[in-house]
């Protein structure tokens, strides 16, 4: 087989992962074909469709820099040091995500990076964008994509790019043994603004995910660079009020449209998808939500996808004589993880619901803050592994679990010696040895 850096290759789906391993496979001499059936981001409004904003963590970010963008992309985001939680009642609290400055997300909208990622990729040698044409069909076999209009493109092998609801993953995986799992959540989101001040200041401190916890409701607010903040409200199907304010009151005080906003925007629905295999011989790959969509809780979709962008790339370099080593190689070496990830995902919908409202969770959060900087190199809680290291996500866990266990015996030996201390003290009251 010829080296792998002089193939052709055809991605489908420009959301985020396409263009960014268009650059990648674009750089190892790869000549590209990035298709897409939406028009060119870069001229669409900016307000003309929904866009969830991305917290950007340690694994894009190592993905940004591997590709040179990491610095624009800081310039279009703005830092969330921590967590500001907004419960009824009480004043906000602010929880940070780390032990140092270093340790925080960044807040971009997802059109604005789409379009930083487009435009890098159309500037690489070998890539041609093709937007407003459509993947009608894939031959898995022969790796050819036939476009709505009838077109063919051949290449050497097609990456399938193309989200949770993955045409590439479909025609790959038809008449094979494969295996595939997909679980809606049955609460929804919408989206609505929080506007800027009149004086042009945020409405709440900028530098924070905002997060209003409720037993049948959550809102979580990324901060905007024009001092908005774009607040999704997520609501269970069965249970959505006539007004969204009588779920949210304590946020409507800062949106006082928010009944309006909230009825003009349409119900989103929140996936997680598993499956398998994700790649066919040497000619067809899966990345990104075509092989893993995942709840956005852990604010990892986008990391996750970016990191499956790296990890390929990496194992095309160490086979460049078989693909299908490389692509297999980048299966074994993904899926565990994203499959912890889902996990993961899920689990956090009840933390960020729950735990925010529970004194008992918070105070753990804090006490595995203290230990992480009291014992750096060895206590590092479950949340800063994923967000702000590369450590796989199920080392992250498997080490988490551990400190759990640790934390547990630690636990019950406080306990044992505070009841030591209870029965020595009563004995002594009444002048006899507790033993």
């Amino acid at each position: 087989m010829e080296p792998t850096g002089n193939s052709t290759a055809v991605i489908v789906g420009a959301g985020l992962a396409g263009p960014l391993l268009t650059s990648l496979l674009a750089r190892r001499g790869h000549r590209v074909d990035l298709v897409e059936g939406r028009p060119d981001p870069r001229a669409a409004r900016e307000d003309s469709r929904r866009s969830i904003n991305l917290g950007m963590s340690a694994r894009a970010i190592a993905a940004l820099r591997d590709v040179g963008l990491w610095q624009e992309a800081r310039r279009l985001s703005v830092p969330m040091r921590g967590r500001m939680v907004h419960t009824a009642g009480g004043k906000p609290a602010f929880y940070p995500y780390g032990k140092d400055p270093s340790q925080i997300l960044h807040s971009i909208r997802r059109d604005a990076l789409v379009r930083l990622l487009v435009e890098h990729a159309e500037k690489q040698p070998g890539v041609r964008l093709r937007f407003g044409e459509r993947c009608a069909g894939v031959d898995r076999d022969r790796a050819v994509v036939t476009l709505a209009d009838g077109t063919e493109l051949a290449a050497d092998f097609v990456v399938g790019a193309d989200g949770a609801s993955s045409l590439v993953r479909s025609e790959m995986q038809r008449g094979l043994p494969a295996a595939f799992s997909r679980e809606h959540l049955d609460w929804g989101y919408k989206e609505i603004t929080i506007r800027a001040r009149p004086d042009g200041g945020p409405a709440v401190p900028l530098e924070a995910l905002h997060i209003w916890p409720g037993e049948d409701s959550l809102g979580v607010a990324h901060p905007n660079l024009d001092n908005s903040l774009t607040c999704t409200l997520f609501l269970p199907y069965d249970e959505t009020p006539e007004r969204v304010s009588d779920a949210f009151p304590h946020l409507a005080e800062l949106v006082p449209d928010l009944d309006e906003q909230a009825a003009a925007a349409p119900m989103g629905h929140l996936t997680t998808l598993r499956t398998a295999p994700w790649r066919h011989r040497d000619t067809t790959v899966l990345v990104g939500d075509a092989a893993h969509a995942v709840y956005p809780f852990y604010g990892q979709g986008m990391n996750a996808s970016f990191e499956d962008c790296l990890v390929l790339d990496r194992m095309l370099a160490q086979h460049p004589h078989d693909r299908e080593a490389a692509f297999t190689a980048y299966e074994r070496a993904r899926k565990p993880h994203t499959d912890v990830l889902a996990e993961l995902s899920e689990q956090n919908f009840l933390e960020l619901r729950d735990g925010m409202r529970s004194p008992l969770r918070l105070a753990r959060k804090r006490l595995d803050l203290l230990l992480h900087k009291a014992f750096p190199g060895t206590w590092v809680p479950l949340y800063t592994l994923v967000s702000h290291t590369t450590v796989p996500y199920g080392d992250a866990l498997r080490r988490a679990r551990r400190q759990d266990r640790v934390a547990a015996t630690l636990a019950a030996t406080a306990a044992g010696t505070a009841v030591a201390g209870l029965l020595a003290g009563l004995g002594r009251r009444h002048g006899r040895n507790p033993r």
